[in-house]
This record gives C-alpha cells, sequence and structure tokens, in this order.
C-alpha cells in the first residue's frame, strides 16, 4: 500500500488521486486531525471542499509510514530533514519520494538529497512539476516528472504513481528536477511582485526568461542534464507558477509588492530558497541577479523599486 506523509493541501490531494488505483493511507502528524479528516472525509483546512475517496484512510500512527511500495513525503523542504531522523525507524530501506520544493537552508540540499544524506539506506526520488493540490484531487488531468537516479526503481515508481489523470515523466537527472522545482518558486515571488507593482506583463515575460537562464546556470554548473529544466520540472512549472494566484509564492510576491501584509499560514518554500541560492551562488561564483534579489527584498535589505533598478542598472550584453 502507498503511503502519502503530510496532511497539508497537496498531500491530502495526491491521497485523493492514487486513490482511483487502489488502497491509500494518508498519514497526518496529528492525531486529532487525522481522526477529524477520517471521519468527515475532508480536509476542512488546508483542502475544503473535497471529499476524499472511500479507499484513503488517515492516520497519525507511525507504522502507517512503513510502506513497502512506496512513502511520498509531502512534507516542506525546511522540515524534510527532521522528519526523516523522527521517523528514521519507519523509513530506513523504504523507497522515499519528496514532493516538496525548494533547497534545504542550513544543509543547502535538494529533498532528493536530504533523502540520502540522511537515509542513505533508502531510495531518494523527487516528484515534481506543474501542479496545484486543488487540480490534482479534482482528477484534472496533470503531467509531472518523476526523478530516480535508479533507472528500474524510477520506472517501478512511474507505474506505480500514475493513474488515468496524473501521468508521470520519468528521468534520472534528479539534480536538473529539484533545482527547477526549486528555483522557480524564487522567480515566482519576482513575478507577483512585478504585476503587483503595476510594471506590466511584459516586464513579467523578460523576468521569467531572465529566471530561467538563472535556472539553467545553477543547474549546468551542478551538473544537471540541461534539457531537464525545458521540461515539466523546469520550464513547465515556471510558467504555472509564475502566471497564476493559485501558486503561493505568486500571491506573497504579490502582496510584497502591493504593500500587503501576509496572512497566508501555508508554507511560501521560495522565501527559504531564495536565501540557500543565493549562499550558493555567492559561494560558487555563479551570476544570478534576480534571485540574489529577490533574498535581499525578503530579507529587508532593499525595497522592491530599489531592486528593479539595480536589475535594469546591469551592463548590457549579449543574451
Amino acid at each position: 500500500m502507498i503511503t502519502v506523509a503530510g496532511g497539508g493541501a497537496f498531500g491530502t490531494a495526491l491521497a485523493a488521486a492514487l486513490a482511483a488505483s487502489g488502497p491509500v493511507k494518508l498519514w497526518v502528524r496529528d492525531p486529532a486531525a487525522a481522526a477529524g479528516m477520517q471521519e468527515t472525509r475532508e480536509n476542512t483546512r488546508r483542502l475544503p471542499g473535497i471529499r476524499l475517496p472511500d479507499a484513503v484512510t488517515v492516520t497519525a500512527e507511525t507504522e502507517a509510514l512503513a510502506s513497502d511500495e512506496a512513502v511520498l513525503l509531502a512534507i516542506p523542504a525546511q522540515a524534510l530533514a527532521g522528519f526523516l531522523d523522527a521517523h528514521r525507524a519507519q523509513l530506513e530501506g523504504r523507497a522515499l519520494v519528496a514532493c516538496a520544493k525548494g533547497i534545504d537552508a542550513e544543509r543547502l540540499t535538494g529533498p532528493a538529497a536530504t533523502i540520502a544524506a540522511t537515509l542513505p539506506g533508502s531510495t531518494a526520488a523527487i516528484l515534481t512539476g506543474p501542479s496545484f493540490a486543488r487540480d490534482i484531487a479534482l482528477g484534472l488531468p496533470t503531467a509531472l516528472t518523476l526523478a530516480c537516479r535508479d533507472r528500474a526503481e524510477a520506472e517501478r515508481l512511474q507505474h506505480l504513481l500514475s493513474t488515468p489523470c496524473l501521468r508521470l515523466y520519468r528521468t534520472t537527472d534528479v539534480i536538473g528536477a529539484e533545482l527547477g522545482g526549486a528555483l522557480k518558486n524564487v522567480i515566482a515571488i519576482a513575478a507577483g511582485a512585478t504585476i503587483a507593482k503595476g510594471y506590466g506583463a511584459s516586464a513579467r515575460a523578460a523576468l521569467m526568461t531572465r529566471g530561467f537562464a538563472e535556472m539553467q546556470r545553477l543547474a549546468a554548473h551542478r551538473g544537471a542534464d540541461p534539457t531537464t529544466l525545458m521540461g515539466l520540472s523546469g520550464f513547465g512549472d515556471l510558467t504555472l507558477t509564475c502566471t497564476s494566484d493559485q501558486s503561493r509564492n505568486y500571491r506573497f510576491g504579490h502582496a510584497w509588492g502591493a504593500g500587503e501584509r501576509w496572512e497566508d499560514a501555508g508554507t511560501v518554500e521560495g522565501v527559504k530558497t531564495a536565501g540557500a541560492v543565493a549562499r550558493i551562488a555567492a559561494e560558487e561564483g555563479i551570476d544570478m541577479p534576480i534571485t540574489t534579489l529577490v533574498a535581499a527584498v525578503v530579507a529587508g535589505e532593499i525595497d522592491i523599486d530599489a531592486a528593479l533598478r539595480t536589475l535594469l542598472a546591469r551592463p548590457l550584453k549579449e543574451e
């Protein structure tokens, strides 16, 4: 039986979608919340209005994490290492599929790399790409990337986790898939701020294009396959996240640009990731001006208008 760990919107949505192919366990940390979801068949806090299929069992029992098929980790990137360490006994030796998009601010690792470093006896994979939780939960057609260095295991997981509405493409380029999913959140923050400031759709298109160049630059430096960033986990996810207010990172950037208070309690992965990637860029000598300025804006070191002036004042060069 497949287990999905994490009772947020995305974890709940994945459990609902995967139930189309068989029984699924949805592990939720809070026993009271788990009992409530099991009884009402709804995650009223994170994914209201979506009924959980009967094939989904919601539980807080840690034994549910010891799945022989796969454990999908819908755990935020900044909390993933602690979760793995806390549940080492159940997760060691399992096939673990990270569903977070971000770079650990302390370790400077992506989710799959965090799994590999924390539980080296487990299979590390990542599921990423253009997707919103509600779309997945409603059974709307969605395509994602499943990345795992073990080619045979990637193929097994691809078939295990695909459903009639959830189509997975596999790759062994874990680095490229991780970085695409993480970096697009940073660019989405900038895109939201750009629109909120009234700079217009043309400015956003330019920002996305130059942001994508930064994504490719870092990925190539880290040894990723350049074509990976052209796929779902890179260009596809960037396009979705920078153009829809369903994206929490985009909405966060929009709130910043509009001078509004951010009140959404959900995780904004791009905030910590911006700082982590700016640190990597500085230490490894990689030119990533948009990412660096987003990190500075979020840290309160510069305002958005000054950040834009800084970008426009950069020396002219070939594309």
